[in-house]
């Protein structure tokens, strides 16, 4: 969704917190704040293993560590593409990572590279000026689907299945879209992809908050409402799932910093059906969620308004940290990153 990076940067400070809830029985997780060695606004994070993990944000920037984060190589694209804006990352190795540019008509792009970012292909480039690509993610090094808010009645989403070589758009197969329904290009998370088949759209910025669904791997797709609040710059911005049939789907009113509406729903089916459930401590909308691998319903959220963290699938909450962030991922539950303004990278262990 294009309108809600940059319109939301001056609210980052008003966030205001509430009481908490339960810890963990392992205590709380360890946050450590690490050098990214890049001032720009990071979007998006993608965790390998507990050593590997490359980010993405604004001014085309990127930046990798192969050491647990103990040193971070940054970088950005000069010229004509200094001006991207990187909003979703996927990492397949220390070598091997794509990057997702949102943005109207051809700002939206695929990169990928498999020198470790020294060179850059692009693999795609957005040519309908109605189009504005979101996020991204990949079943496996090779498949991967991408989507843009709805254009002529439809989402778009295309597919590759040979790394990027070639993407298809596979949008015949989806539902018709609501008036003005998109995505919102705030984590990366607003598609992720379970398994080898399974995959999960949050959308907003409509009479209704949905989440769309594909068991076939972008082929075919349902959709169903969530109670998340909906309207203008409101909806799912964050959906995560622990297996194909428990997930999240995490979002709120986006330009409102103070908000405290609904904002957090719950599946056991897939995404057949949603039911809402507590809401973060952290005023405001959540921009991304990661479940924490091995530890089961244990569920981080990111949003401007802080950091928290629920370990029952999402009905109670405990604070994190009050620092803005905008996504989380995690390789393991010693290994997570948050990422958000000012290049901030914080490392995450429970």
């Amino acid at each position: 969704m294009r309108r809600i990076v940059t319109l939301l940067l001056p609210l980052l400070a008003a966030c205001g917190r509430g009481a908490s809830v339960p810890a963990p029985v392992a205590g709380p997780p360890q946050l450590v704040e690490q050098t990214s060695g890049t001032r720009s606004l990071l979007q998006a994070v993608s965790a390998v293993n507990d050593q590997v993990a490359w980010v993405a944000g604004h001014r085309a920037t990127w930046a990798r560590t192969t050491d647990g984060g103990a040193t971070w190589q940054a970088g950005a694209m000069t010229g004509a593409d200094s001006t991207l804006e990187f909003r979703d990352v996927h990492a397949v190795s220390a070598e091997v990572a794509y990057l997702l540019a949102a943005g109207p008509g051809q700002a939206s792009r695929i990169y990928k590279t498999t020198d470790a970012g020294a060179s850059w292909q692009r693999q795609f480039l957005n040519r309908d000026s109605s189009a504005f690509f979101d996020c991204f993610d990949f079943f496996d090094a090779d498949h991967g689907l991408a989507v843009s808010d709805a254009v002529r009645g439809r989402l778009i989403v295309i597919a590759t299945r040979d790394g990027g070589a070639h993407w298809t758009d596979q949008s015949a197969g989806l539902p018709p879209a609501l008036e003005g329904e998109g995505a919102f290009a705030a984590s990366g998370t607003c598609l992720v992809a379970q398994g080898d088949e399974d995959a999960w759209i949050g959308t907003g910025a409509a009479t209704g908050a949905r989440v769309y669904h594909t068991s076939d791997a972008g082929f075919n797709w349902t959709v169903a409402a969530t109670p998340v609040v909906s309207g203008s710059a409101s909806g799912v911005a964050s959906v995560a799932f622990r297996d194909e049939h428990h997930g999240l789907a995490l979002g709120g009113r986006l330009a409102d910093a103070n908000d405290r509406s609904a904002n957090v729903a719950r599946t056991a089916d897939g995404g057949q059906t949603w039911t809402i459930i507590g809401r973060p401590v952290f005023s405001g909308a959540v921009y991304g969620a990661a479940y924490v691998p091995r530890l089961h319903t244990t569920v981080v959220a990111a949003a401007p308004g802080g950091l928290d963290y629920s370990t029952d699938d999402g009905a109670n909450w405990t604070a994190l940290s009050t620092q803005a962030y905008w996504a989380v991922a995690f390789a393991s539950p010693r290994a997570g990153w948050a990422v958000g303004p000012g290049g901030r990278i914080t490392r995450i262990a429970f």
